[in-house]
């Protein structure tokens, strides 16, 4: 039997959002839940701070809840838009919407989770720094919603830019390529960011007094973490934007897959790692504010190493764009 176009576009559409949600409820739920675990478990030691838990472990379960409801909009353009097109790419383009933003949303929900369990834990142990660990703990969740809306940015290309007017081989895999680059590029940044932003939380409450070296080595931490899962959303833009030569060949479209998924997978180990590393660092910090100099280069030289692998995938995706 055979299908027209439509139907082809409402099938990737309706298969696409289906994907986003399920997948982007996986991060949030964890990160939630861990939350919650540490709020419990901070109560459990100090009575006392129980309003202040609360409404920390309230606040942090939103910010975690951001990545689903990221899926959430895409999902529901996904089902209820009218997609009108004459080429098959837009079947790839809609389905590759909802890979981006599903995988894009996993990392974050997990990440967003560990900073505000730590918040938690450090407001029974420090109640007068709860407002400090709040602070620390919105700024370190937020950062780590930072991959997912790379993510959420490559869907909304990818739904309302025009390909008409592309040739449907290869610009198909270029598509999914690109859904999977931002989208599996975001899960390693949004999990290793949120490490980063459990140790400064739980510095500051076995070390007040270094708040601002520990505030200052968490942001740098992270920044360099995203890292990632920028190389990810700048392949995922090369294979969005570039125009490609028409072609009856499989070859030059495994080729674009490929380099989607090279760069996507692997940037997942390289932004977890370099969250472990950082997340060292802020701890150090607290405990040996004296040697914050030594320990931070010891730790930006950890990053660059682990940062490594990531550029050797990059190097590769470029080489399959460019080259083969």
């Amino acid at each position: 039997m055979a299908y027209d176009i439509q139907t082809w576009i409402k099938v990737a559409a309706f298969t696409g959002a289906g994907l986003a949600m399920g997948l982007g409820a996986i991060g949030a739920a964890v990160g939630e839940g861990y939350t919650a675990a540490q709020a419990n478990a901070a109560i459990s030691r100090n009575t006392k701070a129980t309003g202040e838990i609360f409404k920390s472990m309230l606040v942090g379960q939103a910010i975690a809840e951001s990545a689903s409801i990221f899926a959430l909009v895409i999902a529901m353009i996904l089902l209820f838009s009218n997609f009108t097109a004459t080429s098959y790419v837009t079947v790839a383009a809609v389905f590759a919407a909802g890979l981006a933003m599903g995988f894009g949303a996993v990392g974050s929900g997990v990440g967003s989770g560990f900073p505000a369990g730590a918040a938690c834990t450090g407001m029974a142990r420090q109640p007068a720094m709860g407002g400090r660990l709040t602070t620390n703990m919105l700024i370190g969740s937020a950062v780590c919603q930072t991959p997912s809306i790379f993510a959420l940015v490559t869907a909304f290309i990818l739904l309302f830019s025009d390909f008409s007017m592309r040739p449907v081989s290869p610009t198909w895999a270029a598509l999914l390529g690109a859904g999977f680059a931002s989208g599996l590029g975001a899960i390693g940044s949004g999990i290793g960011g949120g490490v980063v932003a459990q140790n400064s939380c739980e510095g500051i409450a076995r070390q007040p007094s270094a708040v601002t070296p520990v505030t200052n080595i968490m942001l740098l931490g992270q920044a360099v973490t995203q890292t990632p899962a920028i190389l990810g959303l700048l392949v995922s833009f090369i294979l969005i934007f570039k125009s490609f030569e028409p072609t009856n060949s499989l070859a030059p479209s495994m080729a674009l897959l490929a380099s989607g998924l090279c760069i996507g997978i692997g940037a997942i180990g390289p932004g977890i790692g370099e969250g472990i590393a950082s997340s060292g660092g802020v701890k150090w910090v607290a405990r040996n504010e004296a040697h914050v100099g030594d320990i931070t280069r010891l730790m930006l030289v950890g990053m660059a190493v682990a940062e490594s692998t990531a550029i050797y995938s990059l190097v590769i995706a470029l080489v399959l764009v460019f080259v083969v």
